[in-house]
């Protein structure tokens, strides 16, 4: 709990007279799967949730992050400390379904929420996460908790809300102590699309927001979804492609039907390895048609198995917009966007694939292309959103390898 924090007036029944010193009650508990209790107070959704807890070093774009399908089954706690000052809109939203599923299970965060500031705002943050579902708590020393997740590796949580400050703390600690671990879930299933939709909005502008582009001759490209941020549609939509999103399930004849000149595959949410049990099987029979193919964050991880590699759980994991990855192919150094926790093992992949990207952090795999087929993957978040622009040419770089593959047919 902050020392800054305003301290509530306590009645003493003895004397009738207010103590000013009292210190404030505690209306939200985040408790670890180690039985440490971090109090505090609580903001949005009144209840209690649970996952596994991340930081993002961000200093912007928490409604974006917020609503990123890939921290499904996640706590995630901002490093930055003001969350909430510049409000919430109805536009900075990344997953296609507005469930509460689809995105966070709850928010840490340090400072009090402020009255919005920001000429695009329309709604506070707390009125914005009860509407979405998502517990949070606010007076949190979130330095020394990302410090622990550093230290020891990201663990399991119940992050309670109550406005009365009551709470069964043992009830608690049994529960967070009780949570399965993210290896070995499967959390693809509640954030991907039901049926095959067109998607035509591309990017934001600021006279006259978000466009569209009506589907014509352009490139005929299928997102498989296993959690796709609306940004990255968007830009695919921009660059000239005519996109149809398909739930994760679907199968290579059906996407094969489409005709496609590109397929993409999507970010998402928990252990690539578990998703991979009926992805891996589809995108290895694309790969094998020689379609080109795309793939973004979770969608990289099941590439890289689809080609007889394996993936590991990372201990911090990497969460944030300020993360240097260095092209290979270019020799050039970006800032990039990231929200991942597991990597491939470039040790495990065969020849014909050859590592294109890497973290100047800690050296981890960030991207691959293959020798023999036409396809290619990164790790991070080109879409930017939020993050750096750094790394948009991978979109136009999917358009070429389409095209000159387009040519060959």
């Amino acid at each position: 709990m902050l020392q800054d924090e305003p301290a509530t007036l306590r009645a003493d029944p003895a004397r009738n007279t207010p103590e000013p010193w009292a210190e404030p009650l505690a209306t939200a508990l985040l408790v670890l799967a180690d039985g440490t209790v971090l109090e505090g107070f609580g903001i949005g959704h009144e209840g209690v949730a649970d996952g596994e807890v991340c930081f993002n070093t961000a200093m912007t774009g928490y409604q974006e992050i917020l609503t990123d399908p890939s921290y499904a089954g996640q706590i995630v706690t901002f490093t930055f400390p003001h969350i909430g000052n510049v409000g919430t809109n109805d536009e900075d939203l990344e997953s296609l379904d507005q469930a509460p599923a689809s995105g966070v299970r709850g928010a840490v965060i340090a400072s009090a929420v402020t009255k919005p500031s920001n000429w695009r705002s329309s709604s506070h943050l707390d009125g914005w996460l009860k509407a979405r579902g998502i517990v949070g708590i606010t007076g949190i020393d979130t330095r020394a908790l990302t410090a622990l997740i550093r230290d020891n590796g990201m663990p399991n949580a119940v992050i309670a809300n109550d406005p009365a400050g009551q709470f069964d703390r043992e009830a608690l600690k049994a529960r967070a102590a009780a949570l399965a671990p993210m290896e070995g879930l499967d959390l693809v299933p509640p954030v991907t699309s039901r049926e095959a939709t067109a998607w035509t909005q591309t990017v934001w502008a600021v006279k006259g927001g978000y466009g569209s582009r009506a589907p014509g001759e352009g490139l005929k490209v299928v997102a498989i979804d296993y959690g796709v941020k609306r940004n990255i549609l968007r830009l695919l939509a921009e660059a000239g492609c005519d996109v149809t999103v398909v739930p994760a399930t679907t199968s290579a004849e059906a996407i094969m039907a489409m005709k496609p000149d590109g397929v993409f595959l999507s970010n998402g949410p928990g252990d690539p390895a578990a998703t991979g049990e009926y992805a891996v099987p589809v995108i290895r029979q694309l790969l094998d048609e020689r379609v080109p193919t795309f793939g973004i964050c979770l969608g990289h991880q099941l590439m890289g198995l689809a080609l007889g590699g394996r993936t590991v759980k990372m201990g911090q994991g990497h969460h944030g917009a300020n993360h240097p990855v260095k092209d290979h192919t270019t020799g050039k150094v970006e800032i990039v966007s990231m929200n991942h926790g597991f990597a491939v093992d470039p040790k495990s992949l065969p020849e014909i694939a050859v590592e294109t990207h890497v973290s100047l952090f800690d050296g981890s795999n960030c991207g691959l292309s293959l020798t023999d087929r036409p396809a290619f993957s990164v790790q991070h978040h080109p879409e930017a959103s939020p993050g750096p622009r750094d790394s948009h040419y991978l979109f136009e770089r999917f358009v070429t390898l389409m095209r000159e593959n387009r040519q060959e047919r």
